[in-house]
């Protein structure tokens, strides 16, 4: 049963047929303009909406609500990898970086289960990713204004323009709309509806294949690859790390000695690690690199041009999207551990093949087995490989919910059909409309490389929350990072002169305007 929604609901009216959605447009169907609306409702609940929902919990004065269509809080289940951890700091919790004294954070988590001394113990700074999905859903639990088990089928514009109507309906047993149209209202809408698998374009005749699927659902599927000779994990980022070392420990060939992660099967299989990346590479881990994940260089990125900002975010995937240095440290120990006794030639069923593009997918002529035909970037050799299941760690890309589409004529896309998102995460919409949209996580091609990142979603959420609130209910920092990004004209005194540059002015200096009064945020 999905859980009950608080007042302001409405039914169909006018005796519209239970369960039916109005035609985009139509305003058949829209509820009456009885009731006052929400201040803020969220779509979707996974760690950015969630932290959003958490910050809003200690205002009384703001009216939320947040939905999602699945039955309960789930964080991305097919890869809680045993072992697997974040690759973000505790601190990085829903909470802590805009306010630690909250009673949602991972801290409060840890006293409410008496286990602060446990992890005091651990010293470790990087939770287990299974034990962060538990806090975010005792948070989730907790809150009264979450409710699981509603999907948001449409969106609609108020006839005033000041409000929105979402239209929702009770979710079935696999997430999908089955029951009647219960309609809200709010002024402002965030959307949370995380990212979605990304297929390469090569892989798409194979698409439905039994033994061809994404990693996010790699322990969901995992048993299917037991009778597999030939294994291939496609993709050099985090998750592709994972899946690869996980199956490395699960088929130790016979005689081989039991490290982390059991025995294994004592079966030979080969196993393949490809990605078009020139190396197997750790992600950018220095103190000041990670300055990038600062809401300091969220601004100098929004104010670059456009043109300019998707011009960089391709060369900076070292800072987000590479495996950790611990998780490839890990898989060569496994692979020396393999070696004792014979050397590298005791692993030649493990192949691991960086600067490899896959330019075709298909299933072999003979049948049963798949083929790749594969190009070798450097050298231009073209190739074919032979094998039985692949698992694609290809990462994740936002998309554009289709209940957005009633409001398609009313958002200022931009040349690329994109959302136009200012600092304070609002998209721009028609002049005449009074409701506020804003997305979380949508939003890489105007503020970089921080945007999927946990550490920066408590802050984000906060600006979100302030210009909900129209005023500062919590109180941010003007300045988080050490590094100054962009230009800073050398001094000819002891006082920097102001900066005659409109660039440099407006992404070194000038705050904005979410944060002119000290402060303004999975799946």
């Amino acid at each position: 049963m999905p859980d009950a929604i608080p007042v302001p609901l409405s039914a169909a009216p006018g005796g519209s047929a239970p369960g039916r959605v109005p035609a985009p447009g139509s305003g058949a169907g829209r509820p009456a303009p009885d009731g006052e609306p929400y201040d803020l409702v969220g779509v979707g609940i996974g760690p950015f909406n969630l932290s959003l929902a958490a910050l809003a919990d200690a205002e009384p004065g703001l009216r939320t609500l947040f939905i999602d269509s699945k039955p309960e809080f789930r964080w991305h289940h097919g890869l809680l990898v045993e072992g697997a951890r974040m690759q973000v700091p505790f601190l990085a919790d829903l909470v802590s970086l805009v306010d630690p004294t909250s009673r949602w954070s991972f801290l409060a988590y840890l006293r409410a289960h008496d286990r602060l001394f446990p992890f005091y113990f651990s010293e470790r700074f990087h939770l287990p990713r299974a034990e962060y999905d538990h806090y975010c859903r005792w948070v989730a639990e907790r809150l009264p204004h979450c409710r699981f088990g509603w999907t948001a089928t449409s969106v609609e514009a108020a006839p005033d323009g000041a409000t929105f109507t979402v239209a929702l309906r009770p979710s079935g047993g696999q997430g999908e709309p089955d029951g009647p149209v219960r309609y809200v209202r709010t002024r402002n809408l965030v959307l949370g509806v995380g990212t979605e698998p990304v297929v390469p374009e090569a892989f798409a005749g194979l698409d439905g294949h039994p033994r061809v699927w994404h990693a996010g659902e790699y322990l969901h599927r995992r048993a299917g690859l037991e009778t597999a000779a030939d294994v291939t994990v496609l993709g050099s980022g985090q998750s592709g790390a994972e899946v690869f070392l996980d199956l490395l420990r699960r088929h130790r060939p016979a005689g081989a000695e039991a490290g982390a992660g059991g025995a294994g099967s004592g079966r030979r299989r080969r196993l393949r690690w490809l990605t078009r990346s020139a190396a197997f590479a750790p992600m950018e881990y220095s103190k000041l690199g990670l300055e990038h994940f600062t809401p300091d260089y969220t601004r100098y990125f929004h104010h670059l041009p456009a043109a300019r900002r998707d011009e960089l975010i391709p060369r900076q995937a070292q800072l987000y999207k590479a495996a950790s240095a611990e998780t490839l440290a890990e898989i060569h120990d496994e692979l020396y551990q393999r070696s004792i006794g014979g050397g590298p030639d005791r692993t030649t069923e493990i192949v691991i093949s960086p600067g490899t593009a896959v330019r075709s997918a298909r299933t072999a002529p003979s049948g049963g087995a798949l083929r790749l035909d594969c190009r070798h970037q450097e050298t231009g050799r073209d190739y074919t490989v032979h094998t039985d299941a692949i698992v694609l760690a290809t990462g994740y890309a936002a998309r554009r919910p289709a209940l957005l589409e009633p409001l398609a004529e009313l958002i200022d896309w931009d040349e690329q059909g994109r959302y136009q998102v200012d600092l304070e995460h609002r998209v721009a919409l028609r002049p005449d409309i009074g409701g506020r949209l804003y997305v979380q996580n949508a939003e890489l091609h105007t503020h970089g490389v921080g945007t999927p990142d946990l550490g920066l979603g408590a802050y984000r959420a906060a600006v979100i929350l302030n210009s909900v609130a129209g005023r500062t209910v919590h109180r941010l920092p003007s300045r988080t990072a050490f590094t100054t990004f962009g230009p800073v004209p050398s001094p000819l005194s002891d006082t920097v002169p102001p900066a005659t540059d409109n660039s440099a002015r407006s992404t070194i200096r000038r705050r904005p305007d979410s944060e002119e009064d000290p402060r303004a945020a999975c799946s």
